[in-house]
């Protein structure tokens, strides 16, 4: 039978192993969008589409080790008496002093690498719209008959096709 301190021990380092899983999530999330970037850069519109399959798992697979993560935490903190909806850093003072370092460095971690996911989320979102900006552009110009803008009544204007008309198609 463990006692208190090695039931915290326990827990902490259930955490500290949720936490490294949820780092390579997140690392291996980053390393796809920015293999997506890539292929934007170099107009690779297959292997974009390839890559969104495999960012949605990715994403999937980070949502369940938060998820996982999130549920050690708030038994963490009913376990010591605190609100489940506390978070880490706030229970850190529950944790071995010697523990504490590792924590927080796990916790700075995923932090940077959320905020460069989400740059790189945005960045990526970016370039696609522009992609598709410039793509509806030259179909524009090819066929000005075919599209019609249209404006909300926010303003905003969206791109209507008229489906009647005859497509382009190649001769030969």
């Amino acid at each position: 039978m463990m006692n208190m301190t090695e039931s915290s021990a326990a827990t902490w380092q259930n955490i500290a192993g949720c936490l490294r899983a949820e780092l390579a999530e997140y690392g291996a999330l980053l390393a796809l969008f920015s293999e997506q970037q890539k292929f934007l850069f170099e107009r690779e519109a297959d292997a974009v589409l390839g890559l969104s399959v495999k960012i949605e798992h990715q994403v999937r697979a980070l949502d369940q080790c938060r998820h996982e993560r999130e549920t050690l935490v708030a038994d963490f903190a009913a376990a010591h008496g605190q609100p489940v909806s506390a978070t880490l850093r706030a229970l850190l003072p529950f944790v071995e002093a010697t523990a504490r370092p590792l924590l927080e460095a796990l916790i700075c971690e995923i932090n940077h690498l959320l905020h460069r996911v989400r740059r790189t989320t945005r960045q990526n979102h970016t370039l696609l719209a522009r992609a598709v900006d410039v793509h509806q552009e030259v179909l524009q110009q090819l066929r000005p008959s075919v599209f019609t803008k249209i404006y909300s009544p926010g303003g905003r204007v969206s791109i209507a096709t008229h489906h009647s008309s005859a497509t382009l198609r190649a001769a030969g």
